[in-house]
């Protein structure tokens, strides 16, 4: 929590000074490239609106620190802002890509004798509890024939199923980008499908009820410019993995082949979208991952939970 108190102090000297603040909180991804080109503060600074950010290793970690109040806005995948709900987080989905259900897969060792997804039947499936890959196996099993049981479920984050899968000791592994394309290309995984008419995977931007609130006019033009990057992305897909690359410091030809499954596209969230999220909300509290049943209502946009 040093980075979500740093966040703290931080942002409250520059409300101090000017009176609004955006308090960003990020992964290594988009928003580093957005922070880095600086066209969020230009776009703001006619609106007196100050822009701080804080670096944090995992969308959990945001999420406490806007639960504490110590960040605004923030990026994270589509299971933590549920358990995030269920805990009593103020928190409001502020935009959505596009569905992106290339960027997660399950893949399986090359040689491997599992050729179809009702080939995981009794197999040992690692992947990461309550994120994104868990209601994507959900519906992959639903969808061939399969029940959630009907799979040994071992659970491990990325960097320990790597490790597992890279010894035998799990017979599949249910992973996203750009963990995937890592692992496809230095690792040998065969991909034995993705996610593809089962699930959407979007990634979402949040901001806390009180903030969106009393800065409308901040998120939709903090939302634009995300987009911007995306368009620029999608138009520039070998400089796109250049300077990724650099953020994440990983080989160019592993986020090349991230990028070239990747959709662009950023808005704000709609109605339908939040029933998507109902969905994800559904399906943890019927494994009991959460205590209780979620309104996704409650975490909606200012005009949509209004309406």
């Amino acid at each position: 929590m040093a980075a979500a108190a740093f966040a703290a102090t931080g942002g409250q000297a520059l409300a101090q000074a000017s009176g609004r603040v955006l308090r960003i909180g990020h992964q290594k991804g988009w928003l580093s490239i957005l922070k880095g080109r600086g066209t969020l503060e230009k776009r703001l600074a006619p609106l007196g609106v100050k822009v701080s950010w804080t670096e944090f290793n995992a969308g959990p970690v945001q999420l406490e620190a806007l639960n504490v109040g110590s960040i605004d806005f923030g990026d994270v995948g589509e299971a933590p802002p549920i358990f995030a709900q269920a805990a009593g987080a103020p928190l409001v989905y502020a935009g959505a890509t596009v569905p992106r259900p290339a960027l997660e897969a399950v893949i399986v060792p090359k040689d491997s004798p599992i050729r179809r997804v009702a080939d995981l039947k009794g197999k040992r499936v690692a992947y990461n509890k309550g994120s994104n890959v868990q209601y994507f196996l959900v519906k992959l099993l639903e969808k061939n024939g399969l029940k959630y049981g009907d799979v040994q479920s071992i659970f491990l984050a990325p960097a320990d199923a790597r490790a597992a899968f890279e010894k035998g000791a799990v017979d599949a592994w249910i992973i996203w980008d750009p963990f995937l394309a890592a692992a496809q290309k230095t690792l040998d995984a065969r991909l034995l499908v993705d996610a593809t008419g089962i699930v959407n995977n979007r990634a979402y931007y949040f901001t806390s009820r009180d903030y969106a609130t009393r800065n409308a006019d901040v998120l939709r033009i903090a939302i634009e410019e995300v987009n911007a990057i995306d368009t620029w992305a999608s138009k520039n897909q070998s400089a796109a993995a250049a300077e990724l690359t650099a953020v994440l410091g990983l080989d160019r030809s592993i986020t090349e082949l991230y990028l070239s499954r990747a959709k662009f596209g950023t808005a704000p969230v709609t109605r339908e979208i939040i029933a998507e999220q109902q969905s994800i909300a559904d399906t943890f509290f019927e494994l009991k991952l959460i205590p209780r049943k979620l309104n996704l209502l409650h975490a909606a946009p200012v005009d949509l939970s209004a309406s």
